[in-house]
């Protein structure tokens, strides 16, 4: 949230339970619902996943839930780049999981390619506390 409000978005978040987006990104008066997600760095991509898991509860029957229809973004902050991204949920073509390549393919693909540069909207740092 601070990192989207830093890069000059306003951001509000939902009151109540059981919604399908974390916070709504106001653009001059455009809603967007966004979907928080942390990104893991694996192979040259940022991997995120753009669906929800309910296996942990007994009575699923569908173990993934995807957000299709039901966000309009993936903000996804990944601490092996330390970047915030985010991605219109049109751009991510999978149901489970999508990826940001942050260094070129090594087969020399660029159709079809999301590269994290093009969807980056700030940089965190992370320091520790010093505890008192």
């Amino acid at each position: 949230m601070l990192a989207l409000a830093d890069a000059g978005l306003e951001v509000s978040v939902p009151f109540g339970e059981n919604c399908r987006y974390d916070l709504v990104v106001d653009r001059v008066g455009r809603l967007t619902r966004v979907q928080c997600k942390t990104g893991r760095l694996r192979d040259g991509a940022v991997r995120f996943s753009t669906a929800s898991t309910y296996g942990h509860l007994p009575s699923r029957r569908e173990p993934r839930r995807d957000y299709i229809g039901q966000i309009d973004e993936f903000a996804v902050y990944c601490p092996g780049t330390r970047g915030v991204y985010l991605i219109p949920i049109e751009h991510v073509g999978a149901r489970t999981g999508a990826y940001l390549r942050v260094e070129p393919p090594r087969n020399g693909q660029r159709k079809r390619i999301r590269f994290a540069k093009d969807y980056e909207v700030a940089r965190v740092e992370c320091v520790p506390s010093a505890e008192t």
